[in-house]
C-alpha cells in the first residue's frame, strides 16, 4: 500500500469540496482532494446553477434594498410553505451563518470570473435574490478547478475513499483506491467530507423515504459515502426524509452541442449578461435556450390539458394526474415519452401554456424544443408514424391511444384525436437532491448524537447540512460554497 501525508484531505470534488480545498490551501495548508468520478463535477456541475443571496452587487445595481435579517426570515417562510411543521426543527444557527456569509461567497465566485444574471424574484422572498449563472452550472467547476490548480491543490480523480483512519478517536486520514491502487493518506490537520447527498442510493432512500427508493438520482455518484462514515463514528443524519423529487426531466443530448462545449470565458458570459439586460427576449431566445434545455422539466399542466405518458414499449403506465413521477421505476430504462395531439400542441406554443420554466427567458414553449432539442421533438401525421419516430412499437402505441380515447368520455379529459401528433422525450423521473445531512456544529465539525465533536472531521455541502432546511431555488449552492469556505478556514487553523 502506498502511504502519503498532507495537512488536509478533502473527500469530494464538487462545488463544496473544491471551495474547501482552495480556501484551505490559501490558508497555508497542503491539500489533497479525492474525487471518485472520472472528472471534477459533483452535483454542482449538474444543477440549474442559481444562488440565492442578499446584499449582492447585483441587487445594489438593480436598486434593491435587502438585508441578511430579511433573508433569514424569508428562509423560514419558505420552509413553512413547503415543509410545514418541519420548519420548527430547522437549524437556525446554520441558517444564520448562511445568510451572513453568502454575499462574500458570491463576491468570491465573481472574482474568479463567474458571471451571474439577476437578481430574479422567487416568492415568498420579499426581494429578488436568485442569481443565475451564465452560461450554465458547469462554469462553476471550470473556474473552481482552474483556481484549485493555480493555488496548488493536489486534486485526484478516480479516487474512492473506502474508510476513515482513526487514532485515539481522532480522524487522522483515509484509505482509498486511487487509479486502482490502494493508498493510505494521513492528514495532519483534518479530513473534510464533501461527498454530496444520497440521492442515488436505493438503500439510503429506502431507509428514510421508501416511496422513492427505486427512483434514480441525477448525480449517480451520490450514494451516501460521507453519511456512512459519519454514522459509523456516532453522528446522526437529520431530515433524511426530505427529498427534492421525484421530478420529470428530459434526458440530456447524447452529444453536447458546440455552444455547450465552449469554455465560460468571462468576456463571453459578460456579453451574454449585457444582451439579456439590453436586447429583447425574442431575439435572444434560441441562443439562451440552447444552454438550458438540457436541464428543463415538463410542467404537470401538460397532463391536465390532455397529454399522456407511455413507456418504451408504447404502453401507458400511469394515471398522469396522480403522482406519475413515482411510476417510472418499473418501466424499461425507467424512461417514457409525453404524447399529445395538435389541440394540445397549439396551446403550448404561447402563454399561459408553457412546457417548462427556463432561466434567462422565463418560459420554454413547444417551438423552443423543436429548435433547440430536435432529439426530443417528434411529430407525425399518424400515431403509427409517431411511434416509429420515437422508436417504440407502432401497434402497441396505436392500441394504447385507442384504449385511452375509449376511456375519456365522462372523465373530463380530452381524447387524442386531432393530428398531427406529437411526442416529447425520452423523459425520466429523477431525485434531484436529498436534504439529510450529518450533524455539525457552527464550525462545520461533525458531531455525535450527544453533541460532542468527532475530532479531525468536518462536513460541508449536502453531507454537512446538519439539519438546515434549504427550500427554494439557489440555497443548496449557496450553502455548498459558503460552508466550504468557512469549514476550510476552521480546519486550516487546527494545530498539526
Amino acid at each position: 500500500m502506498i502511504r502519503e501525508e498532507t495537512d488536509i484531505i478533502v473527500v469530494g470534488g464538487g462545488g463544496s469540496g473544491l471551495t474547501a480545498a482552495i480556501f484551505a490551501r490559501q490558508a497555508g495548508a497542503k491539500v489533497i482532494l479525492l474525487e471518485k468520478h472520472e472528472e471534477l463535477r459533483g452535483s454542482t456541475g449538474l444543477s440549474i446553477g442559481s444562488i440565492t443571496a442578499s446584499g449582492t452587487w447585483h441587487q445594489k445595481r438593480a436598486g434593491v434594498t435587502d438585508s441578511a435579517d430579511a433573508h433569514f426570515e424569508d428562509m423560514g417562510a419558505m420552509a413553512r410553505k413547503f415543509l410545514g411543521d418541519l420548519e420548527a426543527g430547522d437549524n437556525l444557527e446554520l441558517r444564520r451563518i448562511l445568510v451572513d456569509n453568502v454575499t462574500e461567497s458570491v463576491d468570491w465566485l465573481m472574482s474568479l470570473g463567474v458571471t451571474f444574471y439577476g437578481p430574479m424574484p422567487e416568492p415568498p422572498h420579499r426581494q429578488p435574490r436568485m442569481h443565475n449563472i451564465l452560461p450554465n452550472s458547469r462554469a462553476y467547476i471550470w473556474f473552481l478547478a482552474r483556481e484549485a490548480k493555480r493555488v496548488g491543490v493536489d486534486a485526484r480523480v478516480r479516487a474512492t475513499v473506502t474508510r476513515l483512519i482513526l487514532d485515539g478517536g481522532k480522524v487522522v486520514g483515509v484509505e482509498a483506491a486511487v487509479g486502482g491502487r490502494a493508498v493510505e493518506l494521513r492528514a495532519r490537520k483534518a479530513v473534510i467530507l464533501a461527498t454530496g447527498d444520497y440521492s442515488s442510493s436505493g438503500e439510503w432512500k429506502g431507509r428514510f423515504n421508501p416511496a422513492v427508493a427505486d427512483v434514480d438520482g441525477v448525480n449517480t455518484t451520490n450514494v451516501g459515502d460521507g453519511h456512512r462514515f459519519g454514522e459509523e463514528l456516532g453522528a446522526a443524519v437529520k431530515f433524511g426524509q426530505v427529498v427534492y423529487g421525484p421530478n420529470l426531466r428530459f434526458m440530456p443530448p447524447a452529444k453536447p452541442s458546440l455552444l455547450l462545449s465552449l469554455p465560460p470565458w468571462p468576456w463571453f458570459t459578460k456579453a451574454m449578461r449585457m444582451a439579456l439586460e439590453l436586447l429583447p427576449s425574442w431575439l435572444l431566445r434560441p441562443f439562451i435556450l440552447s444552454f438550458v434545455t438540457t436541464y428543463l422539466s415538463p410542467e404537470p399542466s401538460m397532463f391536465k390539458e390532455g397529454s399522456i405518458l407511455v413507456n418504451k414499449r408504447g404502453e401507458r403506465f400511469t394515471d398522469e394526474l396522480d403522482k406519475p413521477t413515482y411510476a417510472f421505476g418499473p418501466q424499461p430504462d425507467k424512461q417514457g415519452f409525453i404524447v399529445f395531439d395538435d389541440e394540445v400542441a397549439q396551446k403550448f406554443r404561447k402563454w399561459p401554456y408553457f412546457i417548462s420554466t427556463a432561466p434567462g427567458v422565463a418560459y420554454a414553449y413547444l417551438d423552443d424544443y423543436r429548435r433547440t432539442r430536435p432529439d426530443l421533438y417528434h411529430k407525425a401525421a399518424t400515431i403509427g408514424e409517431l411511434a416509429r419516430s420515437m422508436g417504440v412499437p407502432a401497434e402497441a402505441l396505436e392500441r394504447t391511444v385507442r384504449d385511452y380515447n375509449a376511456e375519456t368520455p365522462g372523465t373530463g379529459r380530452p381524447a387524442l384525436a386531432r393530428g398531427p401528433f406529437y411526442g416529447l422525450g425520452p423523459v425520466k423521473s429523477w431525485i434531484i437532491l436529498t436534504d439529510g445531512g450529518l450533524t455539525v456544529n457552527r464550525h462545520h465539525q461533525v458531531t455525535k448524537v450527544d453533541g460532542t465533536v468527532v475530532p479531525g472531521l468536518y462536513a460541508v455541502g449536502s453531507v454537512g447540512q446538519g439539519g438546515l432546511l434549504l427550500e427554494g431555488h439557489g440555497h443548496h449552492l449557496a450553502w455548498a460554497f459558503t460552508s466550504g469556505r468557512l469549514a476550510a478556514r476552521h480546519a486550516a487553523a487546527n494545530p498539526r
